[in-house]
């Protein structure tokens, strides 16, 4: 089963919003995330009625992971995005197996699966462990070069030319 492309930023939205653990904007997700703002924009919307975000208008607003966001499952978010309609189509146009076709009642299940593995997984979880700082490093400035004292060599230079010998 391959996810939509909206249902994957939303996934990726949450957990940026989460890891942040304070308020942020939709612009500085879009560009943590390297994401169209627009489309940010539209997902943050669907997420705060989910209770997954909280926004906040005004000039000192923003957008803020829930209180109880992090209790929600993936496999909450992914219906709602995704909705529950099966893998395959067999009405529209008339699939003339239905009545004695098995895929269809197999991929049902194989669908059933892979959510109800999803429900195991909270947004909390998501972040947890070193994915909380590899979150908040995103679309970060790179860390300036530290120069080397004067005179000094700097390590990996030193090691080069030690090598050369």
């Amino acid at each position: 089963m391959r996810l939509n492309r909206s249902t994957d930023m939303a996934l990726r939205i949450a957990m940026a919003a989460a890891a942040a653990g304070r308020r942020t904007t939709v612009d500085e997700l879009a560009e943590q995330l390297a994401l169209p703002r627009n489309h940010v924009a539209k997902l943050v919307q669907r997420l705060q009625r989910l209770g997954v975000l909280v926004t906040i208008r005004g000039r000192s607003g923003g957008v803020a992971f829930g209180e109880g966001g992090g209790q929600l499952t993936v496999g909450q978010v992914v219906r709602a995005f995704e909705g529950e309609d099966e893998v395959v189509g067999c009405e529209a146009p008339p699939c003339p197996l239905r009545s004695a076709c098995r895929l269809r009642a197999e991929l049902r299940r194989a669908q059933q699966a892979f959510l109800a593995v999803l429900d195991g997984v909270r947004l909390d979880d998501l972040v947890t462990g070193p994915a909380g700082p590899i979150l908040l490093a995103l679309g970060a400035p790179p860390a300036a070069p530290v120069a080397p004292a004067s005179g000094a060599v700097p390590a990996a230079c030193a090691a080069v030319a030690g090598s050369e010998r």
